[in-house]
């Protein structure tokens, strides 16, 4: 699920109020905070409902259930995700945790660029994935107080490059039937994170599907890093503007194992 995921799940979770924890937990998501939320719930315990796409990995689900929550599932669409947990709150009274719309979440995922600044002391540019956003906000956040100059940088799909469109408009330009194996990637940005995005990041750079599945197995065969689609995508922008970022000394957050090993995409 990635670590800094769990962070922000266990970040969210320990802000509740003994009240909001009464009933449980809720979230929709198609898998890496579904796997983070289910954990942090299970280790608080407490009881989570998790709204998941039908078309999210089985791998994800199966972790998700293995975490002991309850799966509801929905449509693929946005619209369907919110809907759907909306019903879940209404029938089980469970606090709903965004799954990256949401302060203490995205705090919990700017660790891992805090930690990355840590070791590294320098760096030009920092760049991490983005799709509803928290990843990208908490890693601008940290990078903004702990190594002020330092650029960031977002890779997106070009299947599901609302970001990059809302980026460029000034307003928040919802993704619509989002098309790219980077399953992590298909959400759309809350207003928190757009609100972080648009003060702090530096460009946010498309690439294709050919250029996710070459870094994803680059990464696995050269680096021995089980990394999925949604993960493989801040190094497959790298490599699409080599130019740009050729000399700088450049920090990557990989995000998420989570792949279905009876179907890479590579094979």
């Amino acid at each position: 699920m990635g670590a800094f995921k769990m962070r922000g799940a266990t970040n969210a979770v320990l802000q509740l109020s003994p009240e909001d924890r009464k009933n449980g937990v809720a979230t929709h998501s198609s898998g890496n905070f579904a796997q983070a939320l289910s954990l942090a719930a299970k280790n608080a315990g407490l009881k989570a409902y998790i709204v998941m796409p039908e078309n999210a990995p089985a791998v994800k689900r199966d972790a998700v259930l293995g975490y002991g929550a309850e799966i509801i599932g929905c449509a693929p669409t946005l619209e369907a995700r919110e809907s759907t947990l909306n019903q879940v709150v209404a029938r089980t009274g469970a606090c709903f945790i965004h799954p990256y719309n949401d302060i203490n979440v995205i705090l919990g995922q700017g660790t891992a660029a805090m930690e990355l600044i840590e070791d590294t002391k320098e760096l030009d540019i920092i760049i991490a994935p983005v799709g509803g956003g928290g990843l990208i906000s908490g890693t601008a956040i940290a990078a903004h107080y702990m190594m002020p100059g330092t650029k960031i940088y977002a890779g997106e799909p070009f299947g599901a490059d609302d970001a990059y469109r809302s980026f460029r408009n000034g307003e928040i330009v919802p993704s619509v039937n989002p098309q790219t194996i980077a399953d992590g990637l298909r959400t759309s940005l809350g207003d928190k994170t757009f609100s972080v995005i648009k003060e702090l990041l530096t460009d946010i750079i498309r690439v294709d599907e050919s250029e996710i599945i070459f870094s994803m197995r680059l990464l696995w065969e050269r680096m021995k890093i089980i990394i999925e689609p949604s993960g493989s995508v801040p190094l497959a922008a790298i490599l699409r503007e080599k130019t740009m970022f050729k000399g700088k000394r450049i920090g990557i957050i990989l995000s998420g194992g989570n792949v279905d090993l009876g179907n890479l995409p590579f094979k």
